[in-house]
């Protein structure tokens, strides 16, 4: 429910695994295996040398000596910031926004989700079924989609009935809708957490 590019995300993770694990066995090779050693060292030894024959291909005033001794943490540098810019695009979409109504007469009218939470934790007072809840909106991916969609998290009980913890988030739904006055996007998570582990399980009668 949120702006992430999930498959980029697998992709970026797969090669950036399959990047550590390679110079992983290759670290691991040149320290037990001899062949791998001489190898390896060979290669570094030549990349070595041409990284020294290419330094006087672009001299630059000192201390620099060559523009591609800069050009290297340059390079480095700007991956770093991708990476960072990466990470702050990553989730989004959350809105405290529940629903809005646009009227060119009687104006804008907005829903904070927190007046809907708030009726959500009312509702559930004294119900031994749940022993935490939280209610978030969240704006759509796409254009078409703008209306928020909202994402109703109960935590159930140890020893709580999984049809009465269902039922009870289907009257609760019911009732996010009559406040509103539409049918909303919503998603149920029914789940535990540390609260239900510690809470005393609901036995029956």
């Amino acid at each position: 429910m949120n702006s992430t590019n999930r498959a980029m995300n697998r992709l970026l993770l797969a090669t950036a695994g399959l990047v550590l694990l390679a110079a992983g066995l290759l670290a691991a090779g040149a320290g037990l295996v001899p062949a791998v050693r001489e190898q390896w060292n060979a290669v570094a030894t030549g990349l070595l040398e041409r990284w020294q024959a290419l330094l006087p291909t672009a001299p630059a005033p000192e201390p620099l000596g060559s523009w591609w001794s800069l050009a290297l943490p340059a390079l480095l540098l700007l991956g770093a910031a991708a990476s960072i810019f990466w990470l702050t695009r990553q989730g989004g979409g959350r809105t405290g926004t529940a629903a809005s109504e646009q009227d060119p007469e009687s104006g804008d009218t907005a829903v904070d989700v927190s007046y809907l939470a708030a009726a959500v934790d009312e509702a559930l007072k004294g119900n031994r079924a749940v022993v935490g809840s939280s209610l978030t909106a969240w704006r759509g991916r796409t254009k078409r989609n703008t209306a928020p969609a909202l994402r109703l998290t109960l935590q159930a009980r140890n020893g709580a009935s999984p049809r009465e913890v269902a039922d009870l988030a289907e009257d609760l739904v019911g009732a996010i809708d009559a406040l509103l006055g539409h049918h909303p996007t919503v998603l149920v998570r029914i789940g535990s957490g540390t609260r239900t582990k510690l809470a005393r399980a609901h036995r029956a009668g």
